[in-house]
């Protein structure tokens, strides 16, 4: 990112020291016409640069293949170490690990639910600061390199438990 002379920020792959308004705003790695690279060409739009920036900020990014499913925190153990799962999908989970555990956890990992009698593997997807509760840390994580059968008791997991809020018993008389 440099600065041009009007003040306004461009973003550009060239190694010498010309203003940004002579220069053709690159993304990517400048590699001629093809490959994945983005060009705009002054003036620059501020509309399609928002469109140009976001497109490649998203380009990487899984996509989601089932919805996310909010449960009850249900204990897990991760590595042994005691932790929630917070949401749940046919592809993976979300868990919320204290905020005392200071390692962040390795590109995979071990999952145990004892109430459902489930272990697996997962692969981390994500890390972030838990939003509801301060000291606590945010796991995305897919399930990975596991038997079908254990695959198949956590689909299983998945459509048998309640969504938070939801009774998953009704009574009428």
């Amino acid at each position: 990112m440099r600065q041009s002379r009007r003040g306004m920020d461009c973003l550009v792959q060239h190694s010498d020291d010309r203003a940004c308004t002579t220069h053709t705003p690159v993304m990517g790695q400048h590699v001629g016409l093809s490959g994945r690279t983005m060009y705009l060409t002054p003036p620059v739009d501020h509309a399609m640069l928002t469109c140009f920036v976001t497109m490649a900020l998203l380009q990487d990014k899984p996509v989601r293949r089932s919805m996310r499913k909010p449960v009850d925190a249900y204990q897990a153990l991760v590595n042994g170490v005691p932790a929630h799962i917070i949401d749940v999908s046919a592809e993976g989970l979300r868990l919320e690990m204290p905020g005392d555990h200071r390692r962040a956890l390795p590109p995979s990992f071990a999952v145990r639910v004892p109430i459902a009698d489930l272990a697996f593997t997962v692969q981390r997807m994500w890390t972030r600061p838990a939003s509801s509760r301060a000291p606590a840390v945010w796991y995305g994580a897919a399930l990975s390199q596991n038997r079908i059968g254990v695959a198949q008791a956590w689909r299983s997991f998945v459509d048998t438990v309640p969504v938070v809020g939801e009774d998953s018993v009704t009574l009428v008389r």
